[in-house]
């Protein structure tokens, strides 16, 4: 028996040994992958960040890995990324088909997410855009909407409350619900975020959206009701739960930093003053409240691999089709970047001066073609939740908390 055990382990070792996965002509240098495990074995799936970071400590900016039977390329660094996302931008534009083929509908087309990139992608992201202007988006009646959900959460002065639930039901309405309003007590509401929050299939309802998108459908075009579904998860997944979350970073650490809180609010006082409510555009007069916004996104590393791109053709970045990894957290935390890459604070988006700048190798939203659709959104909502709630309470870390 014991023999048997030693012939089996030295059966495998040379298995590992002598079967090697080939690596493709001209691809960039990383860890060798090992027959069955390929390149898993490197990554701790519990925190695999700093696993790539590693990574490119060994191998450098630009490196492979094997996730499966196929070959990935991993991108760090901002001047890697802004190679490939904005000088290349047609060649990174791509979206891994095979991978990402999750939907069980029949004869559907991807998302605008998660389509490659082509004529059809091309359509749909010029409707989205399209159609979020027609619901307001960089309109004053945007700002109303925005205004008006989130003092309907001021009522909560004074007692406790979930705050995640408060962001989540806050950003859904931005996004999704432009042709009706539904109380926070509503069924169908309670289910359709009930639902989107465990990641499962949802209850639909009658948006705006629907119809003016069912309207564009006709035979030959790429628009069809089966799609919607799809234009419905794309616009809720992609906004509110990236929003909802970078929201409890932006109080978190305010708390945690009291002095700058108090900045804040007094900044705020100052342009507020003998107003009603704030405006989108009194942030050119609030640099620091601006840069403490922008600071609480590069540290909440919403969306830290973006979404997966793949390459529309052969190229000097790498020479070869395959899915491409950019790494944007290796941008965001880049030394060289950011005054203080590795902690909270505001100044890395201030000048000597005081007032806003923002560096170049800031890109949460990421970048070129395929740069999130709903930025201008997001920054409008991030903006005005902030302010409103900064300027009305004051938020306090509660050490001991009984049940």
């Amino acid at each position: 028996m014991l023999g048997f055990l030693i012939l089996v382990w030295i059966c495998i070792f040379l298995l590992f040994l002598f079967i090697q996965i080939p690596r493709p002509k001209n691809f960039p240098p990383g860890p060798r992958p090992l027959p069955l495990f390929v390149n898993l074995l490197e990554l701790n799936i519990s925190n695999p960040l700093k696993d790539f970071e590693r990574l490119a400590d060994r191998y450098g900016k630009v490196y492979s890995l094997y996730l499966g039977s196929k070959p990935w390329v991993v991108l760090n660094g901002f001047e890697v990324l802004k190679e490939a996302l904005l000088t290349k931008a047609v060649d990174f534009a791509g979206r891994p088909q095979d991978l990402m083929q999750f939907s069980t509908l029949s004869d559907i087309t991807l998302s605008v997410i998660l389509s490659d990139y082509g004529p059809s992608w091309k359509e749909h992201r010029r409707f989205a855009l399209m159609t979020l202007r027609n619901f307001g988006l960089g309109r004053q009646s945007m700002e109303e909407r925005i205004l008006g959900e989130i003092n309907v959460h001021c009522v909560c002065a004074g007692s406790s409350f979930d705050p995640q639930t408060m962001f989540h039901n806050a950003a859904s309405y931005h996004l999704l619900l432009f042709g009706s309003r539904y109380d926070y007590d509503d069924e169908f509401l309670k289910l359709f975020i009930h639902l989107y929050t465990e990641n499962a299939k949802f209850a639909n309802g009658p948006w705006a959206l629907v119809r003016h998108f069912i309207s564009l459908g006709n035979d030959g075009s790429s628009f069809s009701e089966a799609q919607l579904i799809l234009y419905i998860l794309d616009l809720h997944f992609a906004g509110t739960d990236t929003t909802s979350n970078t929201l409890l970073t932006a109080f978190l650490y305010p708390m945690t930093h009291p002095e700058v809180q108090e900045r804040c609010q007094k900044e705020i006082d100052e342009v507020l003053e003998g107003k009603d409510h704030a405006s989108y555009e009194d942030r050119h007069n609030m640099p620091y409240t601006l840069a403490v916004i922008h600071e609480v996104q590069r540290v909440a590393n919403t969306v830290p691999l973006s979404v997966f791109h793949c390459t529309t053709k052969d190229t000097e970045l790498m020479g070869y089709r395959t899915f491409v990894i950019p790494n944007l957290t290796s941008v965001l935390k880049e030394e060289g970047q950011w005054k203080f890459p590795h902690e909270f604070n505001p100044a890395n988006f201030l000048n000597k001066q005081g007032q806003f700048e923002k560096p170049e190798a800031f890109m949460p939203f990421s970048a070129g073609r395929r740069v999130c659709l709903g930025e201008g959104l997001a920054r409008m909502e991030l903006f005005l939740i902030m302010v409103t709630l900064l300027w009305h309470f004051q938020f306090v870390r509660i050490e001991t908390v009984r049940f």
